[in-house]
């Protein structure tokens, strides 16, 4: 600051950012080092965070100087986070006392907090919000990744095409990059191809690349390319018997397979990352092949899904216990690859496992929920201590899985957003209409949800293939989502 390389503008930024982060402690630290700030204003920014209306209503402080306009903008956050209805009502009733710029940063605000909250009004509030600036270096900060994250899932929820591309467009270029929204970008411009027939060719194009990335994103874009285009994975690569038997006389994973043998399994981690942190994708699925000899399932699948350019999908998703998730699957009459699909990502086969919450075994079973389904299912003689037995652990985690799809329209998607974040859940997330299953997907508030939907979705669509199973389309199989009143 005293060499001038933090100026005002720059103060005036951060102080923003951390209000809207509620860091209240480091915003008045940075007043402290703005001009003409009293102590009786650094004690406004407790009132904006704390009680927003308060501080509104008072009027302690000129809306027009930049202390001010900061801690309005904080405030009418802070009351859009707690009630977005008030807040558009408190700034429609306000919004005269700021000039245009300001005007668009609040609505966006609020029409962020609406947005993820599947608020039906956000797209209105991004409409007042039109004329947003945003300065190049700011793009890129948390605040407006989320925001312009949630800009285009408000314009997806409501199929609005053109505002998917235009909000994509506000993006950093680091963004906009991202799998997710290369896919969403090319989603928007196949709708609008009528509009510019260039469309469809600037689709192909970013598809195309999407395409050859092993993940949701470019499987869907694979399924999203026009007739003419062919995507055709490339074969997997397996390792000969001298480079897994090279991995294995290496000091770091003797030392991984004592400790392992002492069930020291985070020691013994350590070291096979350690071992692996640097191997080329050949090394790495010899590793992986090694690791599941060895029966260290999780430890293989995150080998496996390291690599860039080889790849090798047997190892990235094992089928072990087979005759148990099969015995399980046919009894309740659920689909066995979307059974491996959770259970790849709840446990990655590991009977041990068990969360910081409790959840514990292959399925990560909560012990009241082990219990309610050992009693509906009529096992005699269930106690806890049976949750990490693998034959009862599948069986009442797939009897809970049977319960979601009965409680939700028999739709796997419902079912697994369920399992992970609870039936009211993935219930208040419908529509009003049908929805398309990944942009249902893609609009769940929860980002450890989402996440987890779109993964155990992806893996059940590789494990139908993996388990000669019926093989059909992500997108076929992620299906409509049906109105919530249906």
């Amino acid at each position: 600051m005293q060499n001038g390389t933090i100026n005002n503008t720059l103060l005036d930024q951060r102080l923003r950012l951390a209000l809207l982060d509620g860091k209240t402690a480091l915003a008045k630290a940075i007043l402290q080092n703005m001009p003409n700030v009293n102590a009786a204003e650094l004690k406004l920014v407790d009132v904006a965070i704390q009680t927003p209306a308060k501080f509104l209503n008072q009027r302690s402080v000129s809306f027009k100087s930049r202390l001010g306009e900061a801690l309005s903008l904080a405030a009418f956050d802070r009351l859009a986070r707690e009630d977005v209805e008030k807040a558009a009502d408190k700034f429609q009733a306000l919004q005269n006392l700021y000039d245009a710029k300001f005007r668009a940063q609040a609505w966006s605000r609020i029409a962020y907090h609406a947005a993820r909250t599947l608020n039906p009004s956000a797209m209105a509030y991004y409409g007042y919000a039109k004329n947003l600036e945003i300065a190049d270096d700011l793009r890129d900060t948390s605040q407006y990744r989320e925001e312009f994250a949630w800009r285009v899932r408000a314009a997806l929820r409501v199929q609005a095409w053109q505002d998917v591309q235009i909000s994509i467009a506000m993006m950093s270029e680091k963004q906009a990059q991202e799998a997710v929204w290369r896919y969403w970008k090319a989603r928007a411009l196949l709708a609008t191809k009528s509009d510019a027939p260039e469309a469809t060719l600037e689709a192909d194009a970013i598809l195309v690349q999407l395409a050859k990335e092993r993940h949701y994103y470019g499987w869907l874009a694979a399924e999203a390319m026009t007739a003419s285009v062919s995507n055709t994975p490339e074969a997997p690569y397996v390792s000969p018997p001298e480079e897994v038997a090279q991995i294995g006389n290496m000091p770091e994973i003797k030392r991984a397979q004592a400790l392992q043998n002492l069930e020291m399994r985070w020691e013994a981690k350590l070291e096979w990352q350690m071992a692996t942190r640097n191997m080329s994708d050949q090394a790495l699925i010899a590793a992986a092949t090694y690791a599941l000899k060895q029966k260290w399932y999780d430890v293989a699948i995150i080998t496996a899904d390291s690599t860039k350019q080889l790849h090798n999908f047997e190892l990235r998703y094992p089928t072990p216990y087979r005759d148990y998730f099969k015995y399980a699957a046919d009894d309740e009459h659920v689909d066995e690859a979307w059974v491996y699909g959770i259970t790849r990502q709840e446990s990655r086969f590991m009977d041990n496992a068990k969360s910081s919450v409790g959840a514990s075994g292959l399925m990560q079973l909560m012990p009241a929920t082990a219990k309610w389904a050992a009693k509906r299912k009529g096992l005699i003689g269930y106690s806890n201590a049976l949750i990490h037995d693998l034959r009862t652990n599948i069986a009442l985690g797939t009897f809970y899985m049977r319960h979601t799809l009965d409680l939700l329209h028999g739709h796997p998607v419902l079912a697994t957003a369920a399992y992970n974040a609870g039936p009211s859940r993935a219930k208040k997330w419908m529509a009003d209409t049908p929805l398309e299953a990944a942009i249902y997907i893609e609009t769940i508030p929860f980002g450890e949800t989402r996440n987890y939907v779109q993964k155990v979705m992806a893996n059940a669509h590789i494990y139908a293939n993996r388990l000669g199973l019926e093989v059909k389309p992500l997108k076929t199989r992620l299906g409509v989502i049906p109105a919530r009143s249906e």
